[in-house]
Parts: C-alpha cells; structure tokens; sequence
C-alpha cells in the first residue's frame, strides 16, 4: 500500500515498506502510553532509588521533588533530557561548589541506577492515567444549596427534583464536577456512572425568503449549517447573505458560569448535588 501526502509543491507518495506514517507505527517493546521514552528495569530502579535517598535525598527530596537546598530533579531539563547518566553522571562526579552540591565518586553502573529511577519518577508524573483522584467532596452543601438557589441562579433551568433527582447515585463526585467544569465533554476516563447523553441544541435558520426551519443542530460553521427537523429529516443550507442562524445554545449558562464562580463555590455546589441522592 502507499499513501499520498498532499502539499503546496505537488503529491509526495510514501511507500508503506519505506516511510511509514508514526501514528501506524507498533509501539515498542518496552515502552509505555504516554511514555516517549524506555521504561527503566524495576531493579535498576529499585537500586537508584536506595542510591539516591541514601547520597542526594537530604538535598533533592526522598522522591526528588526537591528539598530544602536542592531543586526538582522530575522536572529539572538536565535530568529530562539524561540517557542513561550521560548528563548527571559529570555532575554527580564533579559536583557543584558553587551551589554547595559535593562530588560523589559513583561508579558508572550506580550513576545508570540513579539515572534510571530519575527516569521513573518523570515518567510517573507524566503518566496521567496512572494519577489517583482524591475525595473532591470538600465544599459545604448548605452553601451551595443557597448558591444554586440564589447567586448560581442553576435552579432556573434546573430543580433537585426533576431533572437533578438522585443524580448522586447516577455519577460519581468527579463526574459531576466534570460536568460543571467541562459541560461539553464526556465524563472523565476513571469517572463512574453512565456516558452522559448529548444535549440537544436547537436551532432556527431564516432563509432570505423569510422561511424558517426549525430543528436539532448537526453542524455548523461559518460558511455552512445543518439542521435534523422534528420529523428526522437532515436539512443542509449555505450561509449565504440573508440567512440568519439562531443556535440557542443550552449549555450557554454553564460556559458563562465558569467565568464568575470562584474555586469555593463550585466546591460548595458539588457537595450540595452530592446529597441528592
């Protein structure tokens, strides 16, 4: 097979047993999602760490988030960009006088260890799958029942028993304060509770002729609009001048509350939608 890669010059073609696209390519052994880089041998890392805690960890942090006088190793550039001890190897061995870090003689085999648990912890933090969601509940629900009711004004479109009732037992604290953060997004990967379902978006496009159409929006952009009418059927208009799109957008209010509301009082409202159970 062969694929044709379009540019301003002309067509290109890569031939698939040549120049094969990176997203077709087979991870590697050894490599981990959203890891670029080889994960480390668990032994060497096991070493590093004993090494590390023992001869850097009074400076840089048992865990090399940096301490007192030592910085963050994790996200120090040298150590990112470090293979194998080839960047702090001439460090640890030189030491740095200037910054009152001593010379440690290690051998070459010690710095690899050291190197590979420095490897460990970046790709801990990089890696987000593998983070854990602490207790989210730490508002006040009486305040926010009172921000619902009042200030949020969420009880105009909303109510704790219609189309809120028992939402607690149907999403997880993370998900319902995924979908006030994120309204448009589906719920977050370790979230629990169902996909929530998408939310139609009504619409109304005058034609020059002055005829409405009326529908659920399927698309639109600044040059085209699509619309599926009451009874199912798809209608697709051009843009043109006379044409008027209405989208009557129902998340608005929630896109506009994220412009107002501090911290505390979405806090506060995620523990008052946790009672409504």
């Amino acid at each position: 097979m062969s694929r044709l890669l379009q540019t301003g010059a002309g067509i290109i073609i890569l031939v698939a047993a040549g120049l094969t696209p990176l997203a077709a390519q087979p991870p590697r052994p050894g490599r981990s999602f959203l890891i670029s880089r080889d994960v480390p041998d668990p032994a060497a890392v096991e070493r590093g760490q004993k090494l590390f805690v023992a001869r850097c960890g009074f400076c840089h942090g048992s865990n090399a988030n940096g301490g007192e006088s030592g910085p963050d190793l994790v996200r120090s550039v040298l150590a990112l960009d470090d293979e194998g001890g080839d960047k702090i190897g001439p460090v640890i061995r030189s030491g740095r006088s200037d910054k009152g870090m001593p010379a440690f003689p290690l051998t070459d085999d010690q710095i690899k260890d050291v190197a590979a648990f420095l490897r460990s912890r970046q790709q801990a933090a990089i890696n987000r799958n593998a983070y854990t969601i602490q207790d989210i509940v730490t508002g006040d629900a009486k305040k926010g029942q009172a921000y619902f009711n009042g200030a949020g004004r969420c009880n105009t479109c909303h109510s704790p028993t219609g189309d809120l009732a028992r939402i607690a037992t149907k999403y997880d604290p993370v998900a319902l304060q995924s979908r006030l953060v994120y309204p448009r997004t589906q719920r977050p990967r370790r979230a629990e509770g169902p996909e929530p379902k998408a939310i139609p978006t009504p619409v109304i496009v005058t034609l020059a002729s002055g005829q409405t159409v009326t529908g659920t929006l399927e698309y639109v952009d600044d040059f085209d609009v699509a619309l599926r009418d009451a009874s199912g059927d798809y209608h697709s208009f051009t843009r043109d001048a006379g044409v008027k799109v209405d989208v009557r957008d129902p998340l608005a209010a929630h896109e506009e509350l994220l412009k107002k509301y501090t911290d505390d009082e979405m806090h506060n409202l995620v523990a008052y939608l946790e009672t409504l159970k």
